[in-house]
C-alpha cells in the first residue's frame, strides 16, 4: 500500500501542477527536493505571482525512520519504525472572491523491531476558506467532496 500511494501522490502532484500551469499561461512552479535527515524526503513545489494565485504549493513527502519516543509511548509500542508519505496543497488565489483552498492527504506505516508491518492508516482533509462567503461555493464543495467519498463507502462524508 506504501508503494502505492507513493506513486499516487507523485502523480496527483505532477497533474495538479500541470493543470494550475495551464491555467497560469507562462508562471512555473519553482521545485526544490529536500532529504530528512532520519530518511526519506521529499519534493516542494511553489507557483507564485501568476494571474491567477498570488501564491501556492503543492508539495509532497516520502518520509521514513524511527518513531519518536513520545510517538511509541502514545502509541503504547516499542522500537517501532514509521514509513509516512503525504501531499499537502495551498492555493491563494488573486481574487478575493475566489476561496483558498487547502488539502493535506497522508498515509502512515507502523513497523514493529523486526520490521513486520503492525499498523496502518489514512488521514487528512481538505477545506475551502473564503474571503467573501457564498452559499453556492459551499454547496458545490461539499457536493464534490461526498459523490467522490461516495464511490467507497456512503458514510464517509456525512
Amino acid at each position: 500500500m506504501l508503494q502505492l500511494f507513493n506513486q499516487y501522490i507523485d502523480s496527483l502532484q505532477r497533474l495538479i501542477i500541470q493543470r494550475i500551469e495551464a491555467l497560469e499561461e507562462g508562471t512555473r512552479f519553482k521545485e526544490e527536493s529536500w532529504q530528512r535527515p532520519g530518511g526519506g524526503g521529499g519534493r516542494t513545489c511553489v507557483i507564485q505571482n501568476g494571474e491567477i494565485f498570488e501564491k501556492g504549493g503543492v508539495n509532497t513527502s516520502h518520509v521514513h525512520g524511527t518513531l519518536p519516543e513520545s510517538l511509541q509511548r502514545k502509541l503504547k509500542v516499542k522500537d517501532a519504525r514509521f514509513s509516512a508519505c503525504g501531499l499537502s496543497l495551498v492555493l491563494h488565489p488573486r481574487n478575493p472572491f475566489v476561496p483558498t483552498v487547502h488539502a493535506n492527504w497522508r498515509y502512515f506505516e507502523l513497523y514493529n523491531s523486526q520490521g513486520e508491518l503492525t499498523d496502518q492508516w489514512f488521514g487528512g482533509g481538505q477545506d475551502l476558506t473564503p474571503y467573501y462567503f457564498f452559499e453556492q461555493d459551499a454547496v458545490h464543495f461539499h457536493r464534490e467532496c461526498k459523490q467522490v467519498c461516495d464511490q467507497y463507502h456512503p458514510s464517509f462524508y456525512s
